[in-house]
Formats: C-alpha cells, sequence, structure tokens
C-alpha cells in the first residue's frame, strides 16, 4: 500500500476510477485495504465496488475485489501436480523428515501436500502415525501405510476440482482432535499479507487445521512467494516455519525479515550451516 493514504476528500467519480486503476493494477485488493489507504467507512468502499462492478469494470468477491483481465484461476489437481514437480518432491521429503513415530498428522489438500504423503510411506522408520486429511489423493496414497498409519479422511462435500472435501462437515473431525503437527498448502505467501489462498472453501478448512495442531508448517514453492490472494488462512506468525524450494533469494529474505522462519528444501545442510555462521544465527 502506498506510505501516505489517498485524500478522502476526492470526488466519489475520481475515487472510484482510482480504485479501478488499484485493481487493474494489483489484481485484487480487500475492502480494508482500500477503506484504509482512502480513510473512508468499508461501507463506502463497498457501495464503490458495488457501483464499478455493475459497470463492468471489476468483479466483486467476498472480502473485496478481483480485475478482470487478471484472474486468479485455479487449476486442476493433475494439471498443478506437473509444475515445479522437482521443488515440490524437495519440500515433501523434508517436511516428511519433521514427523516422529506416534506423532498425529495433519495433511492439508494439494500437490505439494501429496508430496509429503508420498515422502512418508518411504519413511520405513515410522510407525504408529495417524494422518488426517481432506485430501482424497492423500488418503488413497497412504492406503499402503495401513496398518503402520492410521488414514483418517474429514468427510465433507466434495470439490471435484482439487478432489478435496470441504464444509459442510469437513470441520467435524478437525475441531474434535489435537494433532502433534499440520502441514499446510497455499497459493500464496506474502509478508505483510500472511499465508492466503484461492479458494474460500478451502481456506476455512486451512484456518482450524492450523489452530488444530501444536505445530504448523506452511508448505509452498517459490512460485508461491510474494503471492497474496483472496482468502487468508493465517498470519506468518501463526507457522512454525515455510518449508520451499525453488525460491528466490529476495522472497526468502523479505518473509525472514517479517519474522518467519524459513527452511529451503532445496538447500544442502552445509550450505544452511554457512549461511548461518555468516548472520550470526548459529548461536
Amino acid at each position: 500500500m502506498n506510505a501516505n493514504p489517498i485524500d478522502e476528500q476526492l470526488p466519489a467519480g475520481r475515487r472510484r476510477d482510482r480504485i479501478a486503476d488499484l485493481v487493474g493494477r494489483r489484481g485484487f485488493i480487500r475492502t480494508a485495504e482500500l477503506a484504509r489507504e482512502f480513510r473512508l467507512s468499508e461501507v463506502t468502499i463497498r457501495t464503490d465496488l458495488e457501483s464499478l462492478a455493475s459497470d463492468g469494470l471489476l468483479s466483486r468477491v467476498h472480502g473485496g475485489a478481483l480485475s478482470l483481465d487478471r484472474p486468479v484461476v485455479e487449476r486442476p489437481f493433475e494439471e498443478e501436480s506437473s509444475v515445479g514437480i522437482e521443488a515440490k518432491r524437495a519440500i515433501g521429503v523434508t517436511a516428511a523428515s519433521l514427523v516422529r513415530s506416534g506423532d498425529c498428522v495433519v495433511i492439508d489438500v494439494g500437490t505439494t501436500t501429496t508430496q509429503i504423503a508420498l515422502a512418508l510411506l518411504e519413511r520405513d522408520d515410522l510407525d504408529d502415525v495417524v494422518v488426517v486429511t481432506n485430501g482424497l489423493t492423500i488418503a488413497l496414497a497412504l492406503e499402503q501405510a495401513v496398518p503402520r498409519f492410521t488414514v483418517i479422511v474429514s468427510g465433507g462435500t466434495l470439490r471435484p476440482l482439487q478432489h478435496s472435501l470441504v464444509n459442510p462437515l469437513a470441520t467435524s473431525v478437525f475441531a474434535s482432535i489435537t494433532a502433534d503437527v499440520a502441514f499446510i498448502g497455499c497459493t500464496g505467501v506474502d509478508a505483510a499479507h500472511g499465508a492466503t489462498n484461492v479458494n474460500l472453501p478451502e481456506t476455512d478448512l486451512k484456518r482450524l487445521m492450523t489452530q488444530t495442531a501444536r505445530r504448523s508448517y506452511l508448505v509452498a514453492d517459490g512460485a508461491k512467494l510474494g503471492e497474496a490472494h483472496l482468502g487468508v488462512i493465517a498470519p506468518l506468525d501463526t507457522f512454525e516455519a515455510l518449508v520451499t524450494a525453488g525460491a528466490s533469494g529476495a522472497e526468502i529474505s523479505g518473509l525472514r525479515g517479517a519474522g518467519l522462519t524459513v527452511i529451503e528444501a532445496d538447500r544442502d545442510d552445509d550450505d544452511d550451516a554457512a549461511e548461518r555462521d555468516e548472520t550470526g544465527d548459529a548461536t
């Protein structure tokens, strides 16, 4: 956002032009952000957004507005699985290394989290692990680990695009457990906006998964860093760490500067140790 809020005395027509321009440049913007920037109530901003939407200048969505020129598109699971596969595999192996025998593990739906499930299958040192998931693909991948693992599927309403289960009913299982660790996927990780997701039904469940675990890890490949989408899962300080791979140094530095611990799955341990020595983080 701009350091200096826009003059709130702008006439309504000029203000709406400015709002349309902001949405067009950013792709998505929240009502609350616009209210702060223009020093106006959210009620007034909602009226502006509704007017602009009726004129065909943007798309009105819950919580804000989307640009018609830059819609955020959710890709099918199968299509997304092939994108950044090496980074996702690296994240999967590193995240799976954080699980111990006897743990109750929540695994969120997603292509990156599916790689965690596959990496857990390779951990022949693990026993008595309970996995709770809302992802049908994850549950099926872990089927061959039964009875060494206990696999619990949340239930709920099926979203075919991601093979995920959402409300109604999906929250009942997660609300009744305390997990040791949760791995939460997302479509955006941003220093200012936290962990976000492109669709709201899954966002609500991700938020609950995060709250039900003693330690919650965010997992996202480098392409998702610096992105902010419609649904806010949680602020960065909610998470034990972000496990990522294929990320730029600038993005990682920004997130670390915001207080988030970042585990780079595609870096050698020796490289990480050297970096800690240089920054003084090893003490």
